[in-house]
């Protein structure tokens, strides 16, 4: 070692502790590019979707909040009609629908459709009146209330006609009102009549038996439990609800005689009151219905152009519609925003 020991007064070489000098580095390629700005552009594209959830999730936030001040408020808002927006200032004919279960609950009430009857009745440019047919009955009180406004009408407006046009199906009480009616229209493949009553009841004692289950009803009152499942009817109870539904039956029959009159055709015979049910074309040739028809014919036949609705509308219900077709499209035009990476690198957003 012949530099040792070092001298102090040399400077030591620090050339072999200096690190190799940093080459300098060589410029991105075009494959490298391309990379970076698809990586770039679909993070543009993700900040874009999240925005529009977000946008989407706070109006369906807003959306649902309204949604419940409106279901709050729907008992002291009163129904539209649906003539609202339209002219009725000009000659026409004056519609109001029957659709679905006749019902206090439901859609077909009494109160509902007897306000819309005397609403168009009222107009003087209302030409006729139809009441527009398909349910398949419901409540013989219901039914009964909206026969004697439709009879009351026709009496206080006897240059008015009321014509009843039944669809897929007019039966039971829906037949008990159309037969208030002046003119029966309906399609020949229509389902009419059902001119009966009944109360469904079940026993199903021996089930019990076998599952092991006992029924401890208590009553206050011989017979509070004569519907009871879990007993057969007595010869008395039986007897007693066959009078009910009889004498509710000859309600219905009478109203159907008043309204039809002597249209009907051998009503013994034909066994029109037995609750059997006809197509359209049968109805007509036994008198429960006058000719084919519907609501575009009857217009045609009247000379009227226009046909204005005058069925309430829920307010709640057309808030429901108009909110779900916007949630719709706000989901459509959120799913369709994707990011396609084609084959050369490129990306393409739709």
């Amino acid at each position: 070692m012949p530099n040792w020991p070092p001298d102090p007064n040399k400077r030591p070489d620090t050339s072999a502790n200096q690190p190799a000098p940093m080459q300098q580095s060589s410029q991105p390629t075009g494959q490298e590019w391309r990379l970076l700005e698809n990586t770039l552009l679909a993070s543009v594209v993700e900040q874009r979707r999240a925005r529009r959830w977000s946008i989407f999730f706070k109006l369906l936030t807003f959306g649902y909040i309204l949604l419940i001040f409106l279901t709050l408020g729907r008992g002291c808002s009163s129904a539209s009609t649906g003539m609202d927006a339209v002219d009725n200032s000009e000659p026409h004919l004056a519609v109001v629908e029957l659709q679905g279960v006749i019902s206090s609950g439901d859609v077909a009430n009494a109160y509902d459709v007897n306000e819309a009857l005397t609403r168009a009745f009222e107009n003087s440019n209302s030409k006729a009146v139809v009441l527009d047919i398909n349910s398949p009955g419901g409540s013989p009180v219901q039914s009964d209330e909206i026969w004697q406004t439709m009879m009351e009408l026709r009496q206080e407006y006897p240059d008015k006609k009321l014509y009843a046009v039944i669809g897929d199906i007019g039966a039971s009480g829906a037949y008990y009102i159309a037969s208030a009616a002046d003119e029966i229209y309906v399609n020949p493949s229509s389902l009419v009549g059902s001119i009966g009553v009944i109360m469904s009841s079940y026993n199903i004692e021996g089930l019990m038996d076998k599952v092991g289950v006992k029924d401890r009803t208590l009553t206050a009152g011989e017979y509070k439990d004569i519907l009871s499942l879990s007993r057969p009817l007595t010869d008395y109870e039986e007897g007693h609800v066959e009078k009910v539904l009889a004498n509710t039956h000859k309600h219905f029959i009478d109203a159907v005689k008043e309204g039809r009159g002597d249209r009907l055709k051998n009503p013994e015979q034909n066994k029109l009151f037995s609750g059997l049910f006809w197509t359209g074309e049968q109805s007509i040739e036994l008198g429960l219905a006058d000719k084919k028809g519907s609501i575009a014919s009857l217009e045609k036949e009247l000379d009227l152009d226009t046909a204005i609705n005058y069925s309430p509308t829920d307010p709640f219900e057309s808030f429901m519609d108009r909110f779900a077709i916007k949630l719709g499209a706000g989901i459509g035009s959120s799913v369709n925003l994707d990011v396609l990476t084609k084959e050369d690198g490129n990306v393409e957003m739709r």
